[in-house]
């Protein structure tokens, strides 16, 4: 159902209503939830950093660290990216430790007006980038160092961000500066549950309600989108109004115009989610990267400059482990940076050109490359997804257990979510006014940046 348009009277209550309901009622379970969720990141993420070396011969079951790296890498991101596709942002509602330390800061903080600064809607591209290739430098995957390092960092400045700034019990951080919020905010727009908002149920509902205690502080009354709800239920059956509900997936992008999509969302899209994320990923294993990294290292041998292939950078710029034999020169750092640069800049601006001609073909005005993007959010979700669960695959291939039809599943979920990002795109143009011959070459060039967001795993699962 779509959040924009009314939905049936909320009374009789349906099942799914009645369990936003009773998240409302139990808050403090979920706050123990949430406080539960706080101690396994905790083990996970700071108690290996402190712990040796797995000897050899370890497993998962055996040692800790490996456990630790399993668990939070293997099982704990990526299926937090595929709750996005289901639940929308509950997990941020629910489960999320950070959003809950930086929510426990504000009840407790300087209630400080958030300054302009902090609203500026390009932070989470800045932030999903920077955290992005600062994890690639220090290989965050591999090493609960690198891990605490990062993770640990982001959640001191939540809770910072929380103590000073927002009223009682806001959740700044997570609105503004989540370095994945803003990946969140576009998979929830194609998750079929969702808080849905009756707008003449609110307006028909007499007397004065109590006020929504709305943490994400999101003006629920003209709530329109899945982006920003955290789905935490505190707003469920407010005014007879709000209502935990299905939807149908693609409606919200459907339904969304020219001009009603931020720039800073757009080049997260495009730039981000299709451009310094699937080149983070495919480094690794690039025979690109392989062949200009050694042509890199030959030219500064021949011409007796060995500056940049030493290895002597700390381990917190770049990896540094000898002791597990994987340590990066000065060279390895400069070839990620510009490899992953190079990568987004080419696949991004491929896309935004390819994009920006479907929207003026499709009829200036009526579209845009912003709002045309959208129809992109299935294929870049489920390339992060494939992306995180790389590392899922890899550990258990290094437990001596290969899980069979792996690429089968790779395959289908990649078609599947081609095919679920052509449709949209097919939808969207094809309301066009514009002649046939126009919408078909808009629709050729939409294909053109799906095309691109494709490209890089059949790369890592195919070609190479």
């Amino acid at each position: 159902m779509n959040a924009a348009a009314p939905f049936p009277a909320l009374r009789p209550r349906p099942p799914l209503a009645r369990l936003g309901d009773a998240m409302q009622r139990h808050r403090r379970a979920i706050l123990g939830i949430q406080w539960a969720v706080v101690a396994v990141y905790a083990l996970l993420v700071v108690v290996p950093a402190f712990l040796p070396p797995p000897p050899s011969g370890a497993t998962l079951l055996s040692d800790l660290r490996l456990f630790a790296q399993f668990a939070f890498w293997g099982i704990w991101w990526p299926f937090v990216i595929l709750s996005m596709f289901v639940v929308g942002r509950a997990w941020c509602g629910v489960f999320c430790p950070e959003g809950a330390l930086t929510e426990f800061a504000s009840r407790h903080g300087l209630g400080r007006a958030i300054p302009r600064w902090i609203r500026w809607s390009g932070w989470p591209f800045v932030a999903f980038t920077c955290t992005t290739v600062y994890g690639q430098l220090i290989s965050v995957y591999e090493y609960p160092e690198a891990a605490l390092l990062i993770l640990g960092g982001s959640t001191v400045a939540a809770i910072a961000v929380g103590f000073v700034y927002g009223r009682r019990g806001n959740r700044v951080w997570c609105r503004y500066l989540c370095p994945v919020g803003g990946v969140f905010g576009l998979l929830a727009k194609v998750a079929p549950v969702h808080f849905g908002v009756d707008a003449q149920a609110w307006k028909r509902y007499p007397g004065r309600p109590t006020r929504i205690d709305c943490a994400p502080l999101v003006d629920v009354r003209h709530m329109t989108s899945a982006s920003q709800c955290h789905a935490c239920g505190r707003c469920s059956g407010h005014r007879d109004a709000v209502s935990l509900a299905t939807r149908w997936p693609n409606s919200e992008i459907l339904a969304t115009g020219p001009r009603q999509v931020g720039i800073g969302t757009a080049v997260l899209l495009v730039f981000g989610m299709l451009g310094i994320a699937p080149g983070a990923f495919q480094w690794t294993v690039s025979p690109w990267f392989i062949a200009i990294r050694q042509w890199a290292a030959g030219w500064l041998v021949e011409h007796e400059s060995f500056g940049l292939l030493r290895d002597d950078a700390p381990w917190w710029l770049l990896t540094h482990y000898p002791a597990a034999n994987d340590v990066f020169t000065w060279l390895d750092g400069i070839a990620i940076l510009l490899y992953i640069a190079g990568y987004a800049a080419l696949a991004g601006t491929a896309s935004w050109l390819a994009l920006a001609g479907a929207a003026r073909l499709a009829g200036r005005g009526r579209y845009d490359w912003k709002s045309l993007s959208l129809g992109l959010v299935p294929i870049a979700g489920t390339g992060i997804f494939l992306g995180l669960s790389m590392m899922t695959i890899t550990q258990l291939r290094a437990e001596g257990w290969v899980p069979r039809g792996v690429g089968v599943l790779r395959a289908v979920l990649l078609i599947g979510a081609l095919l679920w990002s052509g449709w949209l795109g097919a939808r969207i143009v094809g309301r066009s006014d514009a002649p046939l011959h126009r919408r078909a070459l808009a629709l050729a060039l939409y294909g053109l940046a799906l095309a691109l967001g494709g490209a890089t795993w059949y790369l890592i699962f195919v070609a190479w």
